[in-house]
């Protein structure tokens, strides 16, 4: 009888790239129902497109590169690309916005470094620096939440706006936008004013500001999910919230007129998506367990240190960025030792 012996490896992993990434698109969708409900259909039209340029975009090059379809395009990681950028953009975004973001993600910060388990960044936030950056006007306007807004779009006003970039006339585009809870805060700090005096706007919430506060714990509830598939670990995540948490408690209890809360660092802007579900890419992250801890620290004190005396109101982006360039000095100074062998840096 005649054994047919196959090359190695014969033991297939326990976990691939699809089933990794199929988990993190599962995490999202109780983040992605909360957002639509508060801040409308614009947020499910983003998801579209930039899901599906993602996706193209990652045809389209690895042929060019001659690299086989089949095993990275069903791999899920262009789609999870896709859907954190367009979770990152303004609902009512025009549709050139969230391709244009989508395709320098995909084709400059993540196949021209070599594709997928060679990039060095965050391709998501990549392309969203670069969209921050070259329209900050465009970036900047967001929805009001139900009950702070005169009406709100419907999905097919919502297509004609994204598509058209022309308002119905029966909406009132100044009504129906406005600042960020982080925006409100910081643009009254210029101004003189207190965080007391601040926070008495209707924008704000118990904890953050109205519908943030929500999205924000759904995306918690989807991070418990990635920690409990153990598709992630819990260093990342608890560096970064905590160490967030952390300063912003040191300075709170200074000045609290001055401050935010650590509640409202964490329950406003992108704070817990990215603790979740960006600062955890597997490739662009620390990879050692003493790494992951520091690459997660350096990140929440970013974020605190942007916010609070940058230029930017929400610094989620340039602290994951910033934090992937010092990655590959972390893991060499922080791999584990090798029993019977002498550490050398």
């Amino acid at each position: 009888m005649e054994f047919k012996q196959h090359s190695a490896p014969h033991l297939r992993p326990a976990t691939r790239v699809s089933r990794v990434m199929a988990d993190v698109l599962i995490a999202l969708l109780p983040g992605i129902i909360i957002y639509s409900i508060f801040f409308g259909p614009g947020v499910l039209i983003n998801l579209v497109l930039g899901m599906a340029t993602a996706l193209a975009a990652e045809t389209a090059m690895l042929y060019l590169r001659g690299r086989p379809l089949q095993p990275f395009v069903t791999d899920f990681s262009a789609l999870v690309t896709g859907a954190l950028l367009a979770l990152a953009i303004p609902p009512l975004a025009p549709w050139w916005v969230v391709v244009m973001g989508a395709l320098f993600g995909i084709i400059f910060a993540k196949h021209l470094f070599g594709g997928l388990g060679y990039n060095p960044f965050n391709p998501a936030m990549a392309g969203y620096v670069v969209l921050l950056v070259s329209v900050p006007g465009v970036m900047s306007q967001w929805l009001l939440p139900p009950g702070l807004a005169d009406g709100a779009p419907g999905f097919f006003q919502s297509l004609s706006i994204v598509f058209t970039g022309s308002w119905p006339a029966e909406l009132d585009v100044d009504a129906l936008t406005g600042a960020t809870p982080l925006d409100e805060v910081r643009s009254g700090l210029m101004q003189g004013r207190t965080l007391g005096e601040i926070t008495t706007a209707p924008i704000f919430g118990a904890i953050g500001g109205v519908g943030w506060q929500w999205v924000n714990i759904a995306f918690l509830l989807g991070g418990a999910y990635l920690l409990y598939r153990r598709v992630i670990r819990w260093h990342i995540p608890v560096a970064t919230l905590g160490s967030l948490a952390l300063i912003s408690l040191v300075f709170y209890i200074g000045d609290p007129d001055l401050y935010a809360s650590p509640g409202f660092h964490l329950f406003n802007g992108a704070a817990i998506l990215c603790a979740f579900f960006i600062a955890t890419d597997p490739v662009s992250a620390s990879t050692t367990p003493r790494g992951r801890l520091i690459y997660g620290a350096g990140i929440g004190i970013l974020i605190y240190v942007i916010r609070t005396w940058g230029g930017y109101p929400d610094a989620v982006a340039f602290a994951v960025l910033l934090m992937n360039m010092a990655v590959p000095a972390i893991d060499q100074y922080t791999r584990p030792r090798i029993y019977g062998h002498k550490h050398e840096p």
